[in-house]
């Protein structure tokens, strides 16, 4: 994946972020990217003048000591070399202003298994860093494999969508990949018998934006499968996920300001939540 040259991990020393940084790790020896790794301790919201304060920081940077000095020994088991730092703040503020201050291409960040209410609501920490950064994201899910030999790209035709599709055609034209692309016509069962003439346009639509990205792929040898189905958004992104066996979704997200960053949007939140796989957000 040497259209990231820059990476930034970020890691809290749990099994989750642990087997993000192992998956990532492993799938880069190949192209020996510059890759720092970052664990951020919170700041202490309590008492400033309780007496046992200065044991809490303590305890607080020997966890992230202890955080990094095991990613340093993944790193090294695996013969790559790899930068380690300790930063002190809000954690999703000090992930982003870290990644644009060295200028990294890449932020990636792993997820835990959840329940069914919390996978509609990723994590504030990952759904700001991916809300207020400049660098695309990607989140692995625990236990999940990294890999890019099958890909599923979604679409909606806007211009997020499309930046998109030519990353994931740049990276399965570096990697010889398989590229599903995806656009979903998001109407209920209702709609599509009450208003056939409308839904057949949507359907139509919806055909011309996958083969147009189809086209532009092909016109850099990449081979790309257009694929148009109906249904609520994100449940048909994870179902065509499954179907296909996707190795990786890759999804445009909305540039955003102020608290809208905080709302990434249903669609984007919920198939992140509920992923088996990797999935790559990028960044207009």
């Amino acid at each position: 994946m040497n259209i990231y040259r820059k990476i930034l991990v970020a890691i809290d020393g749990s099994k989750t972020s642990m087997h993000a940084l192992r998956e990532f790790i492993n799938f880069s020896k190949s192209y020996n990217p510059d890759i720092t790794i970052i664990s951020v301790i919170p700041p202490y919201d309590g008492d400033l003048n309780a007496l046992w304060v200065n044991n809490i920081d303590s305890s607080i940077k020997r966890q992230c000591d202890t955080a990094l000095s095991d990613a340093l020994k993944i790193a090294k088991d695996a013969d790559i070399s790899v930068s380690a730092v300790c930063e002190e703040g809000e954690i999703h503020e000090r992930i982003v202003d870290f990644a644009d201050s060295g200028n990294y291409d890449l932020i990636v960040m792993g997820k835990k298994g959840m329940s069914l209410i919390e996978k509609a609501f990723v994590g504030s920490v990952t759904s700001r860093v991916i809300g207020y950064s400049r660098q695309d994201v990607l989140v692995i899910p625990f236990e999940s494999k990294l890999s890019w030999d099958n890909i599923l790209v979604a679409t909606d035709g806007s211009a997020y969508s499309e930046v998109a599709a030519m990353r994931a055609i740049e990276i399965a034209r570096k990697y010889k990949s398989k590229v599903k692309v995806l656009s979903v016509v998001d109407v209920t069962v209702e709609f599509m018998i009450r208003a056939q003439e409308v839904y057949n346009n949507l359907v139509e639509k919806a055909k011309d934006i996958t083969n147009n990205i189809k086209a532009k792929a092909f016109s850099l040898g990449v081979g790309a499968e257009p694929i148009v189905r109906d249904g609520e958004v994100y449940r048909v992104i994870l179902d065509v996920a499954n179907e296909y066996k996707i190795d990786m979704i890759v999804m445009g997200s909305l540039g955003k300001s102020g608290i809208k960053r905080l709302l990434m949007g249903s669609t984007t939140e919920r198939v992140l939540g509920h992923a088996n796989c990797p999935v790559l957000i990028i960044k207009p």
